[in-house]
């Protein structure tokens, strides 16, 4: 499916919309101690009762090996279904200004998943229509282009990050992908408090869990027992090395640069808005993640310390995305 997204992109940037002065200061700390404790956490919640007490040497082999697929993106590529080619035409439309509601709405038309898929987002908690949406002209106009837009993103990348296999990469393919819905959300909400591309930090957002489903199937080949270690600092490396995993495997399938660049950039805590947006989308999606699990409260210091009000709202906006 070569270059669909980089086609996609080749029209104007996506239009963002400001919150309110003084809403959009960053209050996550990128990089920081919290985002180390909330990755300690997250990698937990991950692995529930698949942890095992792993030897030093099979925890090594397992971060050596990822790093060492990271010099190899075509063979990490080939770890994971390739992005299908899914809905081109369709993103190609959205990108065309004189195409009207009704001609989007006759191609959605010729899916029927993805008619299904417009019409339960259009009347989902996130979007709190009025009177119940019936109709794909009333969903479009509802849900917008950037809403479109992020909803098929997320319709190509299910079965990406969705495996159907053995091992423990299985048992936690459902809860990765929980995460980059919301977190692809999330980092497209904080795009537009940091003059971000809202659909590049929807891409980036989806994009980063990637490698980390390619980790666990090494994990697998390794531990064979359906288990992974359970070092809390084991489980902080790993998601780090994951997430140079994701960037590499994103320029084999060409996304735009700026996204790869972001998902290094995110979690060293340095670099552009985009990264920064990615930052602070992925840190709410793991705390919203976390205090439905009841693994943190909703008063905890990583959110009422750690996130500002728009970052909380943000918060709250996630408890209705559906998973």
């Amino acid at each position: 499916m070569k270059n669909w997204i980089n086609r996609l992109l080749s029209g104007e940037q996506a239009q963002t919309a400001t919150p309110q002065a003084g809403a959009a200061q960053p209050g996550v700390q990128e990089g920081g101690a919290d985002s180390g404790r909330t990755d300690a956490l997250y990698y937990r919640w991950l692995a529930g009762p698949a942890m095992f007490d792993a030897p030093a040497d099979t925890e090594r082999q397992i971060l050596e090996q990822i790093s060492a697929l990271a010099q190899n993106p075509a063979v990490a590529a080939e770890l994971v279904p390739r992005v299908p080619e899914l809905i081109p035409r369709l993103l190609r439309s959205l990108r065309d200004e004189s195409v009207s509601t009704g001609e989007l709405a006759s191609q959605l038309a010729e899916d029927v998943v993805l008619v299904a898929e417009v019409l339960r987002e259009a009347n989902s908690a996130y979007y709190r229509p009025a009177t119940p949406i019936k109709t794909l002209d009333a969903a479009i106009m509802l849900m917008g282009q950037n809403g479109l837009r992020m909803l098929l993103a997320r319709v190509a990348f299910r079965p990406v990050i969705k495996l159907h296999e053995a091992g423990f990469a299985r048992r936690a393919a459902p809860l990765v992908w929980n995460h980059s819905e919301k977190c692809a959300v999330a980092a497209s909400l904080m795009a537009s408090a940091v003059a971000a591309d809202i659909f590049e930090a929807c891409l980036a957002g989806l994009m980063q869990d990637v490698g980390l489903v390619v980790a666990f199937r090494l994990a697998d080949r390794i531990c064979q027992n359906g288990k992974v270690p359970r070092s809390e600092e084991f489980g902080i490396e790993l998601l780090a090395r994951s997430r140079a995993l994701s960037a590499v495997i994103a320029a084999h399938w060409d996304f735009p640069p700026a996204v790869g660049d972001a998902i290094v950039e995110a979690g060293e805590g340095i670099g552009s808005s985009l990264s920064q947006a990615l930052a602070q989308g992925d840190q709410i999606a793991k705390l919203r993640l976390l205090i439905d699990a009841g693994l943190i409260d909703e008063d905890d210091a990583l959110v009422s310390q750690g996130l500002n009000g728009y970052q909380r709202r943000c918060l709250g906006k996630l408890s209705n995305l559906d998973s």
